[in-house]
């Protein structure tokens, strides 16, 4: 069982949930999807990053990682200053299903589906659906505030 973590969006971020003086609990992927899509991975060497930014960030374990090329987190962070543009969408659903690859891999998914969808001039909303081994499908919703400029898709 994992700590409860409670998303709120790109900018208001997330915190862990209290139960009385105790931590929450959560027995779903809730939290290591949320821990997946939203912790910076590292930026490739070929990704443009965002304007005034020189970061690459990521986590410093990944140099660590058993596997060569083994990443934590995601490159939705990337996005943050694009246009409201069909290449950033289909950008965002690769980034997360990149970031949530690991949960095939593992084993922990028998299937993963994700879209991302433009809702409004400034919000993506990413869903996924994650099917567990037998187990009933889990399925979320993460709407992100844009702050790039909004442009007609």
């Amino acid at each position: 069982m994992d700590v409860q973590i409670a998303f709120q969006d790109l900018t208001t971020g997330g915190d862990i949930r209290l139960d009385g003086a105790d931590l929450a609990g959560d027995s779903t992927l809730r939290t290591a999807v949320i821990l997946s899509l939203f912790s910076d991975a590292r930026a490739g060497a070929d990704d443009p990053l965002p304007a005034g930014e020189s970061d690459p960030r990521g986590w410093w374990g990944d140099a660590l990682a058993d596997a060569p090329g083994d990443r934590y987190g995601s490159r939705l962070w990337l996005l943050s200053r694009e246009k409201r543009t069909e290449e950033t969408r289909l950008r965002a659903e690769s980034y997360a299903r990149e970031a949530l690859a690991w949960l095939l891999e593992d084993g922990v998914a028998a299937r993963l589906a994700v879209t991302a969808t433009w809702t409004g001039p400034a919000t993506l909303v990413i869903a996924i659906e994650i099917q567990r081994p037998d187990a009933i499908p889990e399925t979320y919703r993460f709407g992100t505030l844009w702050k790039g400029l909004t442009d007609a898709v």
